[in-house]
């Protein structure tokens, strides 16, 4: 069942999948900003690579250290009751990582992919470059 969770992960990365997001709420001590204008929102599941592990952290420190309180960060883990909750009321059913503003959605996991480990400078200029315009 795993092996079939990887596989459909990996074909629905290539697939760029579209989703829908909104504001949302707190999970796993994850910032919420409701005051934020701009949100950044991080799904994924419980079993995760250190790819997975590594674009959290990444994302979660770069929009804190690039745009503090302005921009709000949230994690959620879909394979959780909160997680499976905010993802059904988003339209999420994998590992995404988008920045939302209003009904605007962006969504950066493939640059996440590409870049969180390997470049994670660039990493942050992507999401520099993708949130700043919204402010």
């Amino acid at each position: 069942m795993k092996k079939l969770k990887v596989l459909f992960f990996g074909i629905a990365l290539l697939a760029g999948l579209s989703v829908s997001a909104g504001n949302g709420s707190n999970s796993e001590g994850a910032q919420d900003s409701k005051e934020a204008r701009v949100n950044v929102y991080y799904f994924h599941t419980s079993s995760r690579c250190v790819t997975c592990r590594t674009i959290e952290e990444e994302a979660k420190l770069d929009v804190k250290e690039l745009f503090g309180d302005k921009v709000g960060f949230m994690a959620y883990n879909l394979d959780e009751e909160a997680g499976e909750a905010k993802g059904k009321e988003l339209g999420v059913n994998s590992q995404v990582l988008l920045i939302v503003k209003d009904k605007q959605k962006i969504n950066i996991t493939n640059q996440g992919f590409l870049y969180a480990r390997t470049n994670p400078e660039k990493f942050k200029e992507v999401i520099e470059e993708k949130i700043r315009p919204l402010l």
